[in-house]
This record gives C-alpha cells, sequence and structure tokens, in this order.
C-alpha cells in the first residue's frame, strides 16, 4: 500500500478526489482557533509556492490559491473584501505602492 501523509490544511474537495483514485482518505476536522492558525499556515506555504515559480501559468495558479486563502482569512475574521480594498486604498495613499 502506498500512503502519503500531508499535514496541512487542504481544499475541501480533495478528499472526493483521493476517492475517486480508489484511495481511502484520513482526515481531521479543525476546530475554529485550529482552523484560523492553519489558514495562515496555508498562506505562507502558497507564498512560498509562488516563489518557485516560473511560468505565468504557474505564477497565476499561485496567485489564485493566494486570494482563496486570503479571502478565507479576512471571512473567518468577520473582514469584508470591502474593508480590505479601503484599507488597501488609504495605506498607498499614506504609504505608496509597490
Amino acid at each position: 500500500m502506498n500512503r502519503k501523509i500531508y499535514s496541512k490544511l487542504i481544499r475541501d474537495k480533495i478528499p472526493e478526489i483521493i476517492k475517486k483514485d480508489k484511495a481511502i482518505p484520513k482526515f481531521s476536522v479543525l476546530n475554529a482557533k485550529q482552523f484560523k492558525i492553519a489558514l495562515k499556515e496555508k498562506l505562507v506555504e502558497e507564498a512560498k509556492e509562488l516563489l518557485e515559480a516560473k511560468t505565468p501559468e504557474e505564477i497565476l495558479n499561485e496567485l489564485v490559491d493566494i486570494l482563496e486563502v486570503l479571502e478565507s482569512i479576512a471571512l473567518n475574521n468577520n473582514i469584508t473584501m470591502n474593508q480590505i480594498k479601503k484599507q488597501k486604498e488609504k495605506k498607498k495613499k499614506e504609504r505608496g505602492g509597490f
């Protein structure tokens, strides 16, 4: 039996994909506090993957993953995307852009 172990946050459809591959997924459901921590860890993981991305397609896919994680972090902290955009503009006005 070929077993793979990942101790990280995964997308919610991954267990279904594993089942389609005739394997048995084993996973844990995190409580709210654990989930918030795992989301931040996932953001770091995805940022590291972006560093390794070479092609425009790879960069796009990593940016999509980062945006997905950012949206989840915001949602789980009761922050709207509109609040983020307003704060971004305020910061840009005060400190400039990248």
